[in-house]
């Protein structure tokens, strides 16, 4: 699959990515996500005091799986580096940006605000590896 196939894939409706973060103790932990794209990267925010951020602060390489759960299925699997950021100027614009995406324009700037608050944290991840496969089932 294509890079802009897979970005098109991973942007489609409000499709969900499931990320994948390390426990100190080397256990995995999988949560649901909002995220949006910009560029190759992957953006999203989260509370600082969730499993997902203190696990990022630990070790910052994760994992993002989006799939397409229509037949013939498809899937793409990002590798990355989290980088995080507490700017709120830049939060509040990639959480309304996130809301958009999932709620619709009316709603986007008071749930962008909701997001954009002391105690969260923005999140870019930069991509080491992309795996994107389509027509699985084919």
């Amino acid at each position: 699959m294509s890079p802009e196939a897979y970005r098109a894939l991973m942007m489609a409706g409000t499709r969900t990515g499931k990320l994948a973060t390390t426990c100190p103790d080397g256990r995995p932990h999988v949560v649901p996500i909002w995220f949006v794209m910009d560029g190759e990267d992957i953006i999203f925010t989260m509370a600082a005091g969730t499993v997902k951020a203190r696990n990022i602060r630990h070790h910052p390489q994760i994992a993002l799986s989006v799939d397409e759960e229509i037949f013939p299925y498809a899937f793409v699997l990002i590798e990355g580096t989290a980088t995080l950021s507490t700017d709120m100027a830049e939060m509040l614009a990639w959480a309304t940006t996130i809301a958009r995406r999932y709620v619709g324009d009316d709603l986007a700037e008071q749930y962008g605000r909701r997001n954009a608050v002391e105690g969260e944290i923005l999140v870019r991840v930069t991509p080491t590896k992309v795996i994107a496969r389509t027509g699985i089932a084919d």
